[in-house]
């Protein structure tokens, strides 16, 4: 078989003191010549849950090295209720940034993993070292091998989640390491990881044949004898640790592996490819897949030279497919011992990290294609089909189809400024006539009220695109959290989303369909309003200033129906409450407290007594 190696492009970022922050990670997870010496020594305590490490150089830092478990029942629980790949949704309280913002779904990620973070987190001194270790203004550094990895991996984040919500602007991001861990979340969990720019701090060393880091692709409670089999050859307790006199326990397994990783690499190829076939979207109703995909930055250790490195969290899932792809002739048995061989080879990194060149190889792969008459390609020491090399390149090319589209979407943002203007403009107009713009839209008398209802459905029509972009996945990790469209879509939604309600209680939508809020709202103000509620770490469902109206509208609706005063106290001073608020805050017009407002004309029907007493009765006489 003829091979051609490819050109390395532009070597991928990580600096002199970040060689050495690895360096440091390597020596403290493997301390000495035998690779399984930390795991023996953690194996035979059970209570060195982690280790932590003071270290002044390259820089003042604390790192916190969490050992690797050998135990099946650490991997996917015990509990026999759980899906079959061992998932669960992340505790919001831990995690609230895990989630896709606009749609409000929960990540989830491994609940054995996530059990022994909280453990950690309840049960250990974690959370006061780590507390020293900001008081003392030093880096926290997260690491660990295998498994270790992956609880390393559940702290940084957990860390991550404190800085941002608390505003430690002064500390310094987390720094993760990891070597040879399990996949651990799925794709929200990923998005959200890059969504928030957290990617950069987690990253992950790994040898291309190394069998652990894919275990969980595989339906984990389907195979506890297996997984615990191939966990005990790891173990350092284990007397021999040669697959060779063993059952064919581990072979087997290890087919099913690459059978599984197969599977979900296909699927995820035809997706970012753009296959259209019907057949992909009942696939997974015959077939169990596993949610699990990578996340953070992986550092491909192909040669003692060379470290690929990908923050293409598609390509990488494809890596872990191809990677291990056998040759014809090549014995099953033979490629699971180098698979499990490879899991205790990641001690050189101790020394080769200051020479290794470190290549972002999606930079070029366009121009790496092999031609007809070359069956491989060789990156390092690893060699990949002519399959492989196209799917990873589709990977790129998806990649940037995503930039593209969010150029496009930028382009629109002057069009949407100008309709907001106008806009604005109208509502500036109403109010100078001692009219609220909801009250006028709501009438449509004038040629000006036609003329806003048609910059309101432009505008619709524009981030209904946006919405549906980000549904299908064609907009950047990163889009939500930019801070100009967050602002630009606050704004949006604050002055026009009283303009859809009008139209909603205009036309009685809410006879036949149900009131605004629970039916008729749509997603895009649902977005919006997530988005600002994330950036600003406000707790969700916080930021409903600009559903005032309807609010209003069911609860005069109500009182017209016949409910009594009384009954409606409580949600009467609440809205009251959050309108004083939002007026003080800026993000509720006084528009809506003019003399001639169809709110204010109503709340005067409410009793004397309560209106004497009301936290608006000032704004109201204004």
């Amino acid at each position: 078989m003829p091979t051609d190696s490819a050109p390395p492009s532009a070597a991928a970022s990580l600096s002199e003191d970040d060689r050495l922050l690895v360096a440091h990670c390597a020596a403290l997870t493997f301390p000495s010549s035998s690779p399984t010496t930390a795991a023996a020594a953690a194996a035979s305590s059970p209570s060195a849950s982690f280790q932590v490490h003071h270290a002044s150089h390259p820089y003042p830092c604390a790192a916190f090295a969490f050992p690797p478990s050998w135990s099946a029942a650490d991997w996917m629980g015990g509990d026999g209720g759980r899906p079959p790949f061992g998932d669960a949704e992340v505790d919001p309280a831990l995690f609230p940034s895990l989630r896709a913002v606009g749609s409000g779904i929960p990540a989830r990620t491994n609940a054995a993993f996530l059990a022994a973070f909280r453990r950690l987190l309840d049960g250990s001194t974690l959370q006061s070292e780590v507390s020293r270790a900001v008081a003392e203004e030093k880096r926290v550094v997260f690491t660990g091998h295998s498994s270790g990895g992956s609880i390393a991996t559940l702290a940084a984040i957990w860390f991550l989640e404190k800085c941002t919500r608390r505003g430690s602007v002064n500390q310094a991001h987390p720094f993760c390491v990891t070597f040879g861990a399990p996949l651990i979340g799925d794709n929200i969990f990923n998005h959200a990881v890059k969504r928030e720019g957290w990617s950069q701090c987690i990253l992950h060393f790994l040898l291309p044949l190394d069998i652990v880091p894919r275990i969980p692709l595989t339906p984990l409670a389907s195979f506890r004898e297996e997984i615990q089999a191939v966990l005990d050859w790891f173990s350092p307790q284990t007397p021999n640790n040669s697959p060779a006199g063993r059952s064919l326990v581990i072979p087997g397994y290890y087919e099913t592996l690459l059978r599984s990783t197969l599977s979900i690499a296909s699927y995820e190829a035809c997706s970012f490819m753009g296959c259209t076939s019907s057949i992909l979207g009942t696939l997974t109703s015959f077939i169990d897949l596993s949610p699990y995909r990578p996340c953070g930055t992986y550092h491909f250790l192909t040669s003692s030279e060379q470290l690929i490195v990908l923050t293409n969290s598609d390509a990488v899932l494809q890596l872990l497919f191809y990677c291990l792809q056998l040759d014809p002739q090549q014995q099953l048995l033979d490629a699971a011992a180098r698979s499990l061989s490879a899991h205790w080879q990641y001690e050189p990194i101790k020394e080769c990290m200051q020479d290794i060149i470190c290549v972002d190889y999606l930079g070029t792969i366009s121009s790496t294609v092999p031609g007809r008459q070359t069956d491989r390609v060789a990156i390092g020491s690893i060699e990949l089909s002519r399959e492989a090399i196209l799917h990873l390149s589709a990977a790129a090319q998806w990649e940037k189809q995503r930039q593209r589209n969010q150029t496009k979407i930028d382009e629109s943002c002057q069009k949407i400024q100008e309709a907001l203007g106008s806009l604005n403009e109208y509502k500036r107009s109403r109010e100078l006539r001692g009219v609220s713009y909801y009250d006028s839209f709501k009438l449509q008398r004038e040629v000006h009220d036609f003329d806003a209802n048609v910059r309101r459905l432009e505008l619709a029509g524009l981030w209904d695109e946006i919405v549906e972009m980000l549904r299908r996945r064609e907009l950047p990790d990163g889009f939500e959290a930019r801070e100009e469209w967050v602002s630009l879509g606050t704004l949006f939604r604050r002055l026009v989303e009283p303009l859809d309600i009008a139209n909603y209680y205009r036309h009685s939508k809410n006879e036949d369909t149900g009131s605004y809020l629970s039916k008729g709202r749509p997603r895009r103000y649902k977005y919006t309003q997530k988005w600002h509620e994330q950036l600003q770490r406000a707790p969700v469902g916080s930021s409903l200033e600009s559903c005032f109206w309807a609010v209003v509208e069911e609860l005069q609706a109500e009182m017209a129906d016949g409910r009594a005063f009384e009954d409606l106290r409580d949600r009467v001073v609440k809205l009251e409450n959050d309108a004083h608020g939002w007026y003080n805050s800026g993000s509720l017009g006084k528009d809506v407290f003019l003399g001639s407002s169809s709110f204010v004309a109503w709340w005067r029907t409410l009793p004397e007594q309560h209106r004497s007493a009301s936290s608006i009765a000032k704004l109201v006489s204004l």
